[in-house]
């Protein structure tokens, strides 16, 4: 697989850092900059976005993500998928200030350019 093959639309569901392993779904949007670098942005729950940029090796992609609280406080973490196919992506993901015992988990399924997402 090659870092070209990732931009596009995913449907993303997961589970969040967590004890109880709180259930979202989403959408996840990556692209490349100029220096074909990932650019990532989330849309969970219809109403959350996270920005994030990463990178590409041997069929993992590393993402440091970023977004505002309801608190509006700067929440950061890093997610890592491994790219099952250039159409799924399998990943977990850990926030800096999130429950140190447990990851979120989150899978990512391509989306064609006429399927809409459903929550």
């Amino acid at each position: 697989m090659h870092i070209e093959d990732l931009p596009g639309t995913y449907a993303i569901m997961g589970n969040n850092q967590n004890a109880e392993k709180t259930t979202y779904k989403g959408t996840l949007v990556l692209a490349l900059d100029t220096n074909k670098r990932i650019k990532a942005k989330w849309l969970i729950g219809n109403e959350q976005y996270q920005l994030g940029t990463g990178f590409f090796k041997d069929n993992i992609l590393v993402i440091n993500f970023n977004y505002k609280g309801e608190d509006n406080a700067t929440y950061k973490g890093v997610v890592v998928y491994k790219c099952i196919s250039k159409d799924i992506l399998d990943g977990f993901w850990s926030e800096k200030h999130g429950d140190p015992n447990y990851l979120g988990e989150e899978r990512c399924f391509r989306l064609k350019e006429e399927q809409e997402l459903v929550n």
